[in-house]
């Protein structure tokens, strides 16, 4: 799938999908206090089929008037007649600092675990600058490009960039657009697409789209929606190319 077409694929979908689906949102306000928001999710059946699933995520911000310090953790499991389908876990953090009304920079850490992907570990920093294209009471839309480096090991060697590697590293452009909208007092909506074009070997390149809906019960309960997608041009062996997957579950703000 070329680049262009993946990007508006993936703008297409997120026309469909924005308003029915999202992940729950940490609160943002410019006031130097730390909020978290907390989100479980857990399904399990038995008798003809034997499957579970369970998906937790914890997401932490810290915003001022000039700067904002984001982190988040995922952690998602699932196991169908005894084989594991699902075993992927993710931290990331994300720090910004405005030195203009409209411009901020950027720096990033992230790091990833899917067995089931052949990625033992992946590590990934990245440093740029950004826009905020408009921001209000009722929500943001930023964008920002730069630099990254990621660096794979994988579970099993696997051929990567015309060699078989149990490791790969490389130099990563970063292009990204992100936004959060207020539907309603009580609903609200938010999504992120990033690109990550290789520098080390032309032509390939990484995709993450996430979207979500949150819909608030109480001041502290929320229900929630969320997709996302991951892309990777060049797996490596047999793997797909494209890994989706679609949690809801119940999220507790603690601001």
């Amino acid at each position: 799938m070329p680049c262009r077409t993946l990007i508006v694929t993936l703008s297409s979908a997120a026309g469909l999908l924005l308003p029915a689906l999202s992940q729950a949102q940490v609160t943002l306000k410019p006031d130097g206090q730390w909020r978290y928001l907390l989100t479980a999710g857990a399904n399990v059946s038995s008798g003809n089929n034997n499957a579970g699933t369970l998906n937790l995520a914890a997401e932490g911000a810290n915003q001022t008037t000039y700067d904002k310090w984001t982190w988040n953790a995922k952690a998602d499991y699932a196991r169908n007649d005894g084989v594991n389908t699902t075993e992927r876990y993710a931290l990331r953090t994300q720090y910004n600092r405005d030195f203009s009304t409209d411009w901020f920079g950027f720096g990033s850490g992230e790091t990833l675990r899917d067995k089931l992907a052949n990625i033992s570990a992946r590590y990934s920093v990245a440093s740029g600058v950004g826009r905020h294209v408009w921001a209000n009471e009722r929500g943001y839309f930023d964008v920002s490009g730069g630099l990254g480096y990621t660096y794979d090991r994988y579970v099993n060697a696997t051929d990567i960039a015309g060699a078989q590697r149990d490791r790969y590293g490389r130099l990563e452009l970063v292009l990204a657009e992100e936004s959060s909208h207020k539907l309603t007092e009580t609903t609200s909506l938010r999504q992120k697409f990033a690109l990550y074009p290789d520098l080390r070997d032309s032509g390939k390149y990484r995709a993450v789209f996430d979207t979500g809906l949150t819909v608030a019960m109480t001041q502290s309960l929320n229900l929630s929606a969320g997709l996302s997608y991951r892309y990777d041009s060049d797996p490596g062996g047999t793997l797909r190319k494209g890994d989706a997957m679609f949690v809801t579950g119940v999220s507790l703000r603690l601001d």
